[in-house]
């Protein structure tokens, strides 16, 4: 015959099980971090693209602080894509595909969420060639990289620091 004493041991494991459930969150509660965003959304836009070659990240303009973090709410990025050697087909990661020499540079701007249940990103990338830039297309980079700015610059406003 079992005693209460007996089934006590059990009793405080499932007490930790549940604890421990507790404090676990969910799947679809993990946020990704803003570096694993910016990836996924290089990742869509491979995906999407109808060039012959992948891209990899080839530079991430610095992140503001964000005073919201909510993971839904759409952040601004601005980064530079660059043509890799390895065919679009490829299975792939491209952050495993070398560069392609003289490969075509872009820079992209746009916002991802870090949501990752429901991450997403609306990202435009614009080719642009990074050596030997003449002043007429280092104008359309400064363009470029100045509504990125002004992307990023609207979401903090809109969502300022402190605000719930």
């Amino acid at each position: 015959m079992e005693t209460q004493r007996d089934s006590l041991p059990w009793g405080r494991w499932s007490l930790w099980l549940l604890l421990l459930g507790l404090a676990v969150p969910p799947a679809a509660a993990q946020v990704l971090s803003y570096n694993e965003a910016v990836l996924a959304a290089v990742n869509g836009f491979n995906q999407r693209s109808s060039e012959p070659s992948l891209y990899r990240l080839l530079e991430l303009d610095q992140q503001r602080p964000d005073a919201d973090d909510n993971p839904d709410t759409p952040k601004p990025v601005s980064f530079t894509v660059k043509e890799t050697v390895c065919p679009r087909t490829t299975q792939l990661p491209p952050e495993q595909c070398e560069f392609k020499e003289n490969g075509l540079v872009k820079q992209c701007a746009g916002t991802v969420t870090l949501g990752r249940a429901n991450g997403y990103f609306d990202i435009n990338c614009v080719a642009i060639k990074k050596v030997g830039l003449g002043s007429k297309v280092q104008n359309i980079v400064d363009k470029i990289k100045t509504i990125g700015r002004r992307i990023r610059d609207f979401f903090f406003n809109l969502f300022p620091r402190g605000e719930s």
